[in-house]
């Protein structure tokens, strides 16, 4: 990818995560803005959406990272297995161990009443079903049906890793993270797995394009000699 794509790739990114994060927050969190809006202090709700802006920002970086980092760990994982096919094995045994380490060892530690169970479900669905929706959608896309596998891996294992830092919090309100951080991790997520290849082919125009104006510089270049 060039330069040029790859910034508008990860702006493009940083938006979105902003943009989910702000509007989640104001469903999720509608309690902590409602008092700002009743008191007619505007500026105090500007700046706390400004701020769930910020944060949903900054966990788009974060699945920035684990976008490439499952890049290379996914090449890595054909060569080591030499196999595709068993490549994709190991990445559903892999995604079920990680939903059962979120059931168990996330969730039920904090789940205290029935309401708790529903909402951890209901994040669970999301994620879930997001993921399913993504690797159908790049399916649809790419007309190569392996590739629902290894997006239901990124999308579950490398989402859920990138949440950790929500998921294992013990604060008091900790439950408002663990379902205000997941929206912006698979909006941004979804989005780089989609998007990727239509950056990587527009990279691939502008090159071409850059060694033809090259080429005709130095062919305008020895006319003019001539």
């Amino acid at each position: 990818m060039t330069i040029r794509n790859w910034v508008k790739f990860a702006f493009w990114a940083l938006l979105i995560g902003g943009i989910v994060n702000a509007v989640a927050s104001l469903i999720i969190r509608w309690d902590f803005y409602q008092p700002y809006l009743v008191n007619g202090e505007f500026v105090e709700f500007l700046a706390a959406v400004v701020w769930n802006i910020v944060l949903g920002i900054t966990m788009s970086v974060m699945a920035q990272a684990g976008f490439f980092a499952y890049l290379t760990l996914h090449q890595v994982g054909v060569n080591v297995f030499r196999s595709l096919t068993l490549w994709n094995w190991v990445q559903i045994l892999l995604i079920i161990i990680v939903l059962v380490d979120i059931i168990i060892f996330r969730f039920a530690p904090g789940a205290n009443t029935a309401s708790d169970w529903f909402i951890y479900g209901f994040l669970l669905i999301v994620l879930i079903g997001a993921a399913f929706a993504t690797a159908l959608k790049k399916v649809k896309m790419t007309q190569k049906p392996h590739v629902l596998i290894s997006t239901v891996f990124f999308m579950i294992v490398v989402t859920s890793l990138e949440w950790i830092i929500a998921l294992m919090g013990r604060q008091e309100n900790i439950d408002v993270y663990v379902a205000l951080l997941l929206f912006p991790l698979v909006a941004v997520n979804a989005y780089q797995i989609l998007m990727l290849p239509k950056y990587n082919t527009q990279s691939e125009i502008d090159r071409k394009n850059l060694e033809e104006r090259r080429k005709a510089r130095k062919e305008t270049t020895k006319t003019a000699k001539a």
